[in-house]
């Protein structure tokens, strides 16, 4: 009798040890922007069959503002019904706490990937998501038309204004009324943030906040760049701008009524799809400089990585779903279909990737130029910080005061908010 079940016991080892994993059901939230959710929901068919495990998208509205605020209420409610939080590379210092460390569960693949941007998401020596694609904003310009009229591609605003007035003062008086300029991300949100920074800091005036702390924003060149912004709307920029985020942008762009744009990678694939209006009539090249000394190219560095809640029921699983997603394999998927920077270095030199997105090699140059926003600095109480600079960025470029005079209020305010320390 013991030894029968001692043979039971061994068997019933065997056949629990060789049992599949049970199949779990995750979610995965993602802002919808291009087509973003439909290359998403093509990696995750590709897991569901690897795995065994079923993936759902939670899509919420593109607008990071409001995605970072949906995030933080599910968060605050320990709630277990997301799995994989999609994050924006400036999130990692104030989700943290509430993200579980991938530290040791990444160890065989981080060193595969840029090191600044794993660095950017790691907080108190936790690293808190794992990238899976790098962005840097390009300015997109419409090559038959500056190739039309003998002009170049500007390399500082100033030129970009001009030429945007030549070519619209010319498209129009021959009955091309719908042109527009430039579009750009001019709505009251976290975009707002980016563009505003590049066009201060190419300018000459500061990154806001200092990486020591301090608050530059209030000062001659800064206020300087937002005047000229202000000069843009309603002349080379259309009054609805006011309004635009990435894809309003995009849609006046590829509908071919902007002669310049200012967005992220995305739009690339998109503008050269099979029934896009410009296919094959535009290009892209770094953002411009300001005028003057300490004038150069700015890009805001961007990204989106993924993130594994601590309040997920299958933590493990979840981990396993992001590595997938992260790897290398799966960003060349994206990038081949989007256009995405991989933020692995070797993809940059893939001959697939070369071959059939030339622009992702030629990114590199724009990706040089990319600043991070001050998230690091200002830590927690970043997303404050940056909704006080988009506003008065916002009023002013409405024409609601004086660059100067909002500066100044704005300086103030962060003071107060920064306290005894950020």
């Amino acid at each position: 009798m013991k030894f029968l079940t001692a043979f039971l016991a061994f068997v019933t080892g065997i056949m629990l040890a060789a049992a599949p994993a049970r199949a779990v059901e995750l979610s995965i939230v993602s802002g919808d922007t291009g087509n973003g959710i439909k290359v998403l929901r093509e990696i995750l068919d590709r897991y569901e069959k690897k795995s065994g495990n079923k993936v759902d998208i939670v899509v919420i509205p593109p607008s990071t503002t409001d995605q970072f605020g949906q995030y933080r209420l599910w968060l605050a409610a320990g709630s277990s019904d997301i799995d994989v939080y999609q994050t924006d590379v400036i999130w990692a210092p104030q989700l943290a706490s509430q993200l579980v460390d991938l530290t040791e569960a990444t160890k065989d693949v981080v060193a595969g990937h840029f090191a600044s941007i794993i660095k950017s998401q790691t907080v108190n020596g936790r690293l808190v998501a794992l990238p899976i694609f790098t962005d840097a904003p390009a300015l997109y310009y419409r090559k038959d038309l500056l190739d039309k009229y003998g002009l170049k591609v500007p390399t500082s605003w100033k030129e970009l204004a001009d030429t945007a007035k030549l070519v619209t003062d010319k498209e129009r008086a021959a009955g091309n009324k719908d042109i527009w300029g430039f579009v750009f991300q001019g709505n009251a949100y976290e975009g707002l943030t980016c563009n505003a920074l590049e066009w201060v800091m190419s300018n000459g005036g500061g990154g806001i906040i200092e990486p020591d702390g301090s608050i530059s924003i209030n000062n001659p060149k800064a206020a300087a760049a937002l005047d000229m912004v202000k000069g843009w709307i309603g002349t080379i920029a259309p009054p609805g701008v006011l309004a635009y985020q990435e894809e309003e942008a995009r849609g006046v762009w590829q509908t071919g009524n902007a002669v310049f744009m200012r967005n992220w990678p995305y739009a690339y694939a998109l503008g050269n799809s099979e029934n896009s209006p410009i296919k094959g009539r535009f290009d892209v090249a770094p953002l411009p400089a300001g005028t003057g000394e300490g004038a150069r190219p700015v890009a805001t560095l961007g990204g989106w990585n993924l993130a594994v809640s601590k309040y997920s029921k299958h933590p493990d699983a979840a981990i396993d779903l992001v590595k997938f997603i992260a790897s290398p394999e799966m960003q060349k998927y994206r990038t081949l279909k989007t256009a995405n920077l991989p933020t692995i270095a070797a993809l940059y030199d893939d001959p697939d990737i070369a071959r059939q997105q030339p622009i992702v090699p030629r990114w590199k140059q724009i990706f040089l130029n990319a600043q991070p926003r001050p998230s690091s600095t200002a830590r927690i109480k970043y997303n404050e910080a940056s909704s006080q600079f988009w506003t008065a960025v916002h009023k002013t470029i409405s024409g609601d005061g004086a660059a100067a005079d909002n500066l100044a209020d704005l300086e103030a305010r962060l003071t107060r908010l920064k306290g005894k320390g950020w």
